[in-house]
């Protein structure tokens, strides 16, 4: 199945037109989708540092879990919302992009195991010391690999 039609439909929408052809929307969509990027690390690393037991020591996980679970999910709105409006914007030249391939494919399963399964592991009250390294490595090698492909996408 070609999705070629699909990309080049999504490019020429009222949406990608308008973001593609404003001097400034692209860049101030860009800068919100970065900080949103900032807010996913931080709410990230926090929790999955103290899974790998690098920091907060001090502090459960699942209470960390619990408080970065907000921000969490802001942050993945953000990111989606401010995603979807710059794929609009070039969806062709997504297309034909590897990164987007490995951003588009990565993206869902870092979202599904980050909330299906990663925070599952850091609520839990009585967590196996490995299962936290465990969850928190993949969940920092599943990220890293969306942020490396979204970067990878500007580049190319």
């Amino acid at each position: 199945m070609d999705l070629l039609p699909f990309f080049e439909w999504c490019e020429a929408t009222g949406l990608g037109l308008m973001v593609r052809e404003s001097v400034w929307l692209f860049p101030v969509i860009e800068a919100v989708h970065l900080l949103g990027l900032s807010l996913l690390g931080g709410a990230l690393l926090i929790v999955d540092l103290r899974l790998l037991g690098a920091g907060l020591t001090r502090t459960s996980a699942a209470l960390l879990a619990r408080q970065a679970r907000p921000w969490l999910t802001a942050a993945v709105v953000v990111m989606v919302a401010t995603g979807v409006l710059l794929f609009l914007s070039e969806a062709v030249k997504c297309y034909y992009s590897q990164a987007f391939w490995v951003k588009i494919t990565t993206l869902p399963l870092a979202i599904a195991f980050t909330y299906a399964v990663r925070q599952r592991i850091a609520e839990a009250e009585t967590t196996r010391r490995a299962t936290g390294v465990l969850a928190g490595a993949a969940s920092i090698a599943l990220w890293v690999t969306v942020a490396a492909a979204g970067r990878w996408i500007g580049l190319s």
